[in-house]
């Protein structure tokens, strides 16, 4: 079967900077619902496109292509006590404007006695990454993946 549009298609990847440094891998194939529905990135559904299970490929991509250019705007300081008084380097927050359902991730990394800083840029944004993979299936969307736009587990519905 061939990669099609409301097809899922499972692959192997490795993701790695510019100097070759893995930054994620499979070891279990992950799967996303071909079509333009946002589950991978678009130059690598692109170079899917009418392939087959089997197919491998490589894809340079600029960060434009991936998680954007790294966003100074994004780095916040707040006052310590809007912070749970475990509050320490590495630990996540949704934030967002107020009255807005736009959110978004930041990660705390720095406290002082006073603030705390986060960044809510994502790790690799700013960064030219190669996407390599392999085509390990590729079946027919079911009309609840299609509907939803993503795909479900094994046992039907997950969220």
């Amino acid at each position: 079967m061939r990669v099609e549009k409301n097809t899922v298609v499972s692959l192997n990847y490795e993701l790695t900077d510019a100097s070759g440094k893995i930054l994620e891998k499979t070891d279990i194939p992950i799967s996303y619902l071909h079509g333009g529905y946002g589950g991978i990135f678009p130059l690598v559904e692109e170079a899917l496109h009418e392939m087959e299970i089997g197919y491998s490929c490589s894809i340079s991509m600029e960060p434009e292509d991936t998680f954007g250019e790294y966003d100074a705007e994004l780095i916040r300081v707040e006052p310590r006590d809007s912070f749970p008084a475990n509050v320490v380097v590495g630990m996540n927050f949704e934030g967002g404007a107020e009255g807005s359902d736009d959110f978004i991730i930041y990660k705390v990394t720095d406290v002082s006695d006073d603030s705390v800083t986060v960044d809510g840029n994502h790790p690799f944004a700013g960064m030219k990454l190669n996407f390599a993979c392999t085509v390990t299936e590729v079946r027919p969307a079911t009309a609840e993946e299609i509907s939803h736009q993503h795909v479900h587990g094994a046992h039907g519905h997950e969220h």
